[in-house]
């Protein structure tokens, strides 16, 4: 993993999907073997305390509040907070003075015998082959890929995974799929970060050659810097309206493209605002099975100045995670049916779509008199209403539901999105996409 951003492997899919309050940890994952692990004496407790506040003197990123961290450590340590045999218990106990103490998510404890192990004892390599199989394994966090009504193209980030020679390939066609789209659609809800080389790359797909993206400050090295790449297959991307789905879940580094979409104003972001996570960590192993991540430095943004750490980046527009997806859709819509460039053909295609996108956002409520009106037989269509819906059959064809698009009688027909029923009265008009409408009386 890139040093700028690190998760422990045993908690990687809890942080993945981190929807905990703000400066909340990930409950510390259990370890691999089936056996449960010895308990905690007093001796191993005050050793591993002693450690942690060697690591935290020895490399927090702000010296100023060091003391007070460990302060809060020795409070705990003397009213007997830790006083625990388990170490999953003495681990999330510690967990929560350091990220209370501290203000920063990218604090806390976490036991891990076999990771503590490996970070301890195997070259750097071993790491990266993990990630690598990781990275492989889950497509480079590639998870989905769909054209949405109105070639909307929409890419879902589960994490930010990265393995060079593999990873690369697979996002220039990623965004290849996205280039051919009308306008674009990423969803990172519940996308816990990951690697700072893949958000890297991603970015660099938005922006021009050789852009300043991040400074990264740590103690005394020379600061080292994050810039756009020069050179990427499959182009640019520019132009084409820009839509990023965030939520609580959305953290570390992806927060990071989140904070560059907002301050480049590369895009609108969808949604609620992100965890919180900015400071860069280093997982250190403590003894006795136990990693601690420690952040070791913090990234400062070009335009800001600053970066998202304690409080989360907040959306361009609000929306409640689950509905963020329809406000997105809806958003591209109404703005690509708006714009003067667009071919008559695009904008009829934009006009069959946003009924549906609205109505999923503002659901519409067809009273019962009137869709007891609409049931009946329409030539070779039969409308029946059954348990206050109505259902749509075309001569031996499957049974399908009618799914109201506004209060006048339009309906989408469930699983045939190329075919809409207006009715109004005693006609029924079926109108394909594209062609004009066949009309039936009904009888």
């Amino acid at each position: 993993m890139n040093p700028h951003h690190r998760l422990a492997a045993s908690s990687l899919a809890l942080a993945l999907a981190a929807f905990a309050p703000a400066f909340a940890q990930p409950v510390p994952a259990a370890p691999a073997a089936a056996s449960a692990p010895a308990p905690l004496s007093a001796a191993r407790r005050a050793a591993l305390l002693a450690g942690i506040k060697a690591q935290v003197n020895a490399l927090y990123v702000f010296p100023e509040k060091r003391a007070a961290i460990v302060a809060a450590l020795t409070r705990s340590e003397k009213a007997g907070r830790y006083d625990l045999a388990s170490p999953l218990a003495f681990a999330e106990a510690v967990s929560g003075d350091l990220a209370q103490a501290s203000g920063d998510r990218h604090m806390y404890l976490t036991f891990d015998p076999a990771q503590a192990e490996a970070a301890a004892t195997r070259p750097a390599d071993a790491e990266d082959a993990f990630w690598r199989a990781r990275a492989l394994r889950d497509n480079h966090g590639l998870g989905e890929m769909r054209i949405l009504p109105g070639n909307v193209r929409y890419l879902k980030l589960t994490a930010f995974l990265w393995t060079g020679d593999r990873s690369a390939p697979a996002y220039d066609d990623a965004m290849r799929f996205l280039q051919e789209g009308d306008a674009m659609i990423i969803d990172l809800r519940g996308n816990g970060g990951g690697d700072a080389a893949a958000v890297n790359y991603l970015t660099s797909h938005f922006m021009k050659p050789d852009s300043l993206l991040m400074t990264f400050l740590r103690g005394s090295e020379t600061p080292s810097q994050s810039r756009t790449q020069a050179y990427l297959p499959a182009g640019r991307q520019s132009g084409k309206p820009l839509y990023v789905l965030v939520d609580r879940g959305c953290f570390s580094a992806c927060e990071e493209f989140a904070y560059h979409v907002q301050q480049f104003k590369l895009g609108e972001l969808i949604g609620a605002t992100t965890g919180g996570g900015a400071n860069n960590n280093d997982l250190v192993p403590v003894g006795s099975g136990f990693l601690l991540s420690v952040s070791a430095g913090r990234p400062v943004h070009p335009v800001s100045g600053t970066n998202w750490e304690g409080v989360g980046i907040p959306p361009t527009v609000e929306a409640a995670p689950p509905q963020a997806l329809d406000v997105a859709l809806q958003r591209a819509l109404t703005t690509l049916a708006a714009s003067p460039s667009a071919s008559a053909d695009a904008k009829a295609d934009y006009a069959w779509a946003l009924p549906e996108a609205e109505a999923k956002l503002r659901p519409p409520t067809v009273p019962a008199d009137r869709l007891q009106a609409m049931a009946g037989r329409y030539g070779e269509v039969a409308i029946t209403l059954r348990e206050g819906q109505l259902w749509y059959r075309r001569g031996d064809r499957p049974e399908r539901r009618l799914v109201p698009l506004d209060d006048n009688g339009l309906f989408a027909i469930d699983g045939a999105p190329m075919v809409r029923v207006g009715i109004n009265g005693d006609t029924l008009a079926l109108t394909p996409r594209g062609a004009p409408p066949m009309v039936f009386r009904k009888s």
